[in-house]
C-alpha cells in the first residue's frame, strides 16, 4: 500500500485571487514583510497497489484526470510505502 501526497498549484502565469486575498489578510494583521502568497491544493490518498510503477502511474493518471486542471494547474506527488497493519 502506498501513500500519495498530492500537490496541486497555479501555474506562475495564472492570476491567484485567493493567494491576493490571502496577502492582503497578512498585510492587515503586521506581517507586512509577505511578498507574493500562492494557494494550492494538498490532497492525500492510499493506494491499495504493491508495485511502484504502478501506483506511480495510477497517481499521475489521477492528477490529469481529476485532480488538477492541466490547463492552468501544475501537479507533483509523492508516493510513500506504508507498513502493512
Amino acid at each position: 500500500m502506498f501513500l500519495a501526497k498530492v500537490y496541486v498549484t497555479l501555474k506562475p502565469t495564472v492570476n491567484d485571487p485567493q493567494g491576493l486575498t490571502i496577502k492582503g489578510a497578512l498585510h492587515n494583521l503586521g506581517f507586512s514583510q509577505v511578498q507574493e502568497v500562492r494557494a494550492g491544493k494538498f490532497i492525500e490518498i492510499k493506494i491499495d497497489e504493491t508495485d511502484l510503477d504502478k501506483a506511480r502511474s495510477e497517481v499521475e493518471n489521477m492528477c490529469r484526470k481529476l485532480l488538477a486542471n492541466t490547463v492552468i494547474e501544475n501537479f507533483r506527488f509523492e508516493l510513500e510505502q506504508l507498513k502493512p497493519g
